[in-house]
């Protein structure tokens, strides 16, 4: 006898998800609370450490989603816990008897404004990480024209005490690294500077990339936090910063400066977290049952998570793990028969 899954987020882990637990046997309905699915891979152009275009790996995941019970703009207004199931009641209108629930809510982008000693918001050329993938994507952006000297400031929102987040958003030195490669492609006689804490570049390919940053792109890497941003009459930006491996301060005028915004939780995923009474670690994620057993279960009977809802994740740990969560829910459900 089918099951239903309800699957809440329609981003790369939810879709994956979707896909695996159909091919499983399951009846699956996802829910997507903006118009389209994708979450932040459709707003991305290229992907590191390859540079791979985003939109071959969405097509292949909307492509799988042929078949499958897919709601857009629908959110979740309700959610009555049963002995065995659980009664959710849509924004749409319906009403859906669940034996599983699976929480692919994604993330939040960290609202630069928040930082307001780098300017976001106040002068014209400080962007986002996510405000420049958006250029890559579409060449249409008023702040960037023929910048000359373009800077990078690492963790804006991430390892950071005074916004309440101390841990590492995992992917900010990789998009860093990968978006000034890109620029310097993109405006070759600039110059490329980027400041950080210390570079995380874990992954395979990742250092690779770093290296190449530097011997064919030409991009400079200083160890310090940025602390003042100013804007001179011209428009253009006056840094104050440390270079802490010589102990020295140091002033930088900029024509751009990129603030790369780390993950935060998801709003509309703790929504969900509070009608089912979840808990989340200190850095707001959820927390999931085991540590290293069960990751993708949570403390509740028939709930599962998969992608960034319970930290920051690369996408291709966020798609192994919307794997693993298909594969603990089939198994649960089939205890359950």
């Amino acid at each position: 006898m089918k099951k239903n899954v309800l699957i809440i987020g329609g981003g790369p882990a939810g879709m994956e998800a979707a896909h695996q637990i159909n091919k499983l046997g399951h009846n699956v309905i996802l829910i997507e609370k903006e118009h389209d699915l994708g979450g932040h891979l459709a707003k991305w152009d290229r992907l590191f450490p390859t540079g791979r275009n985003a939109r071959e790996v969405l097509d292949t995941l909307k492509e799988n989603m042929k078949g499958i019970n897919c709601f857009t703009d629908t959110e979740v207004k309700s959610i009555n816990i049963l002995k065995e199931s659980y009664n959710v009641i849509l924004s749409n209108g319906i009403t859906i008897l669940a034996d599983a629930v699976l929480i692919s809510s994604g993330f939040d982008l960290f609202d630069a404004h928040k930082k307001e000693e780098y300017g976001y918001g106040i002068y014209d050329h400080v962007i986002t990480n996510a405000d420049l993938e958006k250029y890559y994507k579409t060449h249409n952006d008023e702040r960037i024209k023929n910048p000359k000297r373009i800077g990078f400031v690492h963790c804006v929102g991430s390892r950071d005490e005074k916004v309440g987040n101390i841990a590492c958003s995992k992917v900010c030195c990789a998009t860093a690294v990968k978006q000034a490669c890109e620029i310097k492609e993109e405006f070759k006689d600039a110059e490329v500077i980027c400041f950080y804490m210390d570079l995380r570049m874990f992954g395979r390919g990742y250092e690779d990339l770093y290296l190449k940053a530097q011997k064919e792109y030409g991009i400079r890497f200083i160890r310090g936090r940025v602390s003042e941003v100013s804007e001179n009459i011209d428009k253009s930006l006056q840094i104050k910063a440390e270079d802490t491996l010589s102990s020295k301060p140091m002033k930088v005028s900029l024509d751009l400066l990129v603030l790369m915004a780390g993950m935060r939780p998801s709003k509309s995923g703790n929504d969900i977290g509070k009608m089912l009474e979840l808990s989340t670690m200190e850095d707001g994620f959820f927390n999931t049952k085991d540590d290293f057993n069960n990751l993708q279960q949570s403390k509740r009977p028939g709930v599962f998570y998969a992608g960034v809802a319970t930290g920051p994740k690369t996408l291709p740990e966020t798609l192994n793990e919307a794997r693993s969560a298909a594969l603990e829910i089939h198994n649960y459900l089939a205890e359950t028969l």
